[in-house]
């Protein structure tokens, strides 16, 4: 046969018939370089209608789509698997990105494969491109791989095959330290995320089953020297490119560990300024009241010992001198109020009565919410207070020698610094009432008045009360400077 002449078309119909409806891609070639015969699959998945629109020759389909490796580098012209498969190459498993020059919305991913077609004589009869559209497949794991990069959650791909890490977020990165190329190709022996971990002969066991392994505390060394790390770790199986995979995510327990070390050092330093304090102190349990603690000045200030007042209510421990005190601690601790200096009279375990400035505090106390309660003993203030005033009616018996700055002075500390709001004047007096002023800013006591006036004493004392009333004061020296502050002198 004369070697110059044409190559024989080859009839393919019988092919071209078995192949049509299968669900991959089927482009053939003829040795000549054209492009002669595509099913309908191969067709849609270059986004064509016409075996035409590929191109009539192998060098037209190379200026109609531009394929790219899946690393985003381009194929050289030879590396086209049209190419490839003209110059006799068989391949398989060929993964390639399709896009159109003239299509900016066209993309399309390729896995393709090759077979050659040969006569009786071992001639190439048929050059045939065998193409699956990963498309779909490949969106979705490049979704995956966005949506795990993007996670702020730490996590890692460990394949089961070969126990090696395949993937590892940045969360994990950056919870670790680690580098990405110290971790992935790595496998789960040179770093191990179970060690340490609670049950963890279980949760080999799962991991090799391919099961999934709950939550449980473990410790990831660190790549610095002797550092470590406590996390949670969880396991789930996933499949990746059908290939069976743990999912490993991780909580960082550090944040939560220096938390309860703090509130341990809080508590504790808490714990020695409420033993210590020099004011009685107790700690009770809402919303009873229950106490759970008390001091050493409240101990002694009380008279209580320690087994005494645990675990018994402020109530059934008989603290109250007025259970009106108790009943209004209760429902403001129950509004929620914070109680600063309330007046309150207790009863030490004598039932001798203890006045106090009661003030509370929420606190908690391992988790629990808490009242502390501290109570500021003024018993000896208060009857300081009350000796001072005694002494003060003692010597505003006699006033009219005091001035009246003085006289004023006395009278408030006996008024707490409060003066009358009452705005008479001497004119709205009865003429007793002005005599009976008159008599007190002198000094005279009710005998030597009842004297000077021709009445009973116990007129005189009505006489007193009704002025004291009208002028609104309750005591002698108060009246004094009422009258000395309206022109009544004492001569």
């Amino acid at each position: 046969m004369d070697a110059t002449a044409p190559t024989p078309k080859v009839d393919r119909h019988q092919l071209e018939q078995l192949i049509a409806g299968l669900a991959e891609g089927v482009v053939l070639i003829d040795p000549d370089r054209s492009i002669v015969w595509a099913n309908e699959r191969a067709l849609a998945m270059h986004g064509v209608d016409a075996v035409a629109e590929l191109g009539t020759q192998a060098n037209e389909y190379q200026e109609k789509f531009i394929l790219t490796y899946r690393n985003h580098h381009g194929l050289k012209p030879e590396q086209y698997p049209i190419e490839r498969v003209l110059d006799g190459q068989l391949f398989s498993d060929v993964v390639v990105e399709v896009t159109k020059p003239d299509d900016p919305d066209f993309f399309r991913i390729h896995q393709v494969r090759s077979l050659v077609l040969t006569d009786a004589k071992g001639s190439h009869e048929s050059l045939v491109l065998i193409i699956q559209d990963l498309s779909a497949q490949f969106s979705a794991q490049d979704r995956f791989e966005r949506a795990f990069n993007a996670n702020p959650a730490p996590a890692l791909i460990c394949q089961l095959s070969s126990l090696q890490y395949i993937k590892v977020n940045q969360g994990f990165l950056e919870m670790t330290t680690y580098d990405r190329d110290a971790v992935l190709g790595h496998s789960i022996y040179e770093l191990d995320v179970l060690d340490s971990a609670d049950d963890r002969d279980e949760a080999i066991q799962y991991l090799q089953e391919w099961r999934t392994i709950s939550q449980r505390e473990a410790v990831l060394k660190l790549p610095e020297r002797n550092t470590e790390k406590s996390v949670i770790v969880a396991g789930q199986p996933i499949e990746i490119e059908e290939e069976k995979c743990m999912l490993f995510t991780f909580i960082d327990l550090d944040p939560r560990k220096k938390a309860e070390t703090s509130l341990v050092q809080s508590e504790e330093r808490f714990s020695k300024a409420f033993r210590l304090a020099p004011v009685p102190m107790m700690v009770c349990g809402l919303p009873e009241l229950r106490i759970l603690e008390v001091n050493a000045a409240f101990l002694a200030g009380m008279g209580y010992a320690a087994e005494e007042v645990a675990g018994t209510s402020l109530s059934d421990l008989g603290l109250w001198k007025a259970e009106k005190h108790h009943r209004s601690l209760l429902n403001k601790l129950g509004a929620g109020d914070v109680i600063r200096n309330l007046e309150v009279s207790l009863q030490t375990i004598s039932r001798t009565t203890m006045d106090c400035l009661f003030s509370t505090e929420t606190v908690l106390i391992q988790g629990e919410e808490c009242v502390l309660c501290v109570m500021q003993d003024i018993t000896e203030r208060k009857r300081s207070e009350t000796d001072l005033v005694e002494a003060i009616d003692a010597v505003m018996k006699d006033a009219s020698w005091f001035t009246q700055s003085v006289m004023e002075k006395l009278a408030q500390v006996r008024g707490g610094g409060k003066r009358s709001e009452v705005t008479l004047g001497l004119a709205d007096l009865t003429p007793r009432e002005r005599e009976v002023l008159t008599l007190i800013c002198k000094g005279n006591d009710d005998e030597s008045m009842a004297a000077t006036l021709k009445l009973s004493r116990n007129t005189v004392r009505n006489h007193i009360a009704t002025l004291y009333g009208k002028i609104g004061v309750n005591r002698r020296s108060a009246a004094v400077v009422w009258g000395r502050d309206r022109g009544v002198v004492s001569y």
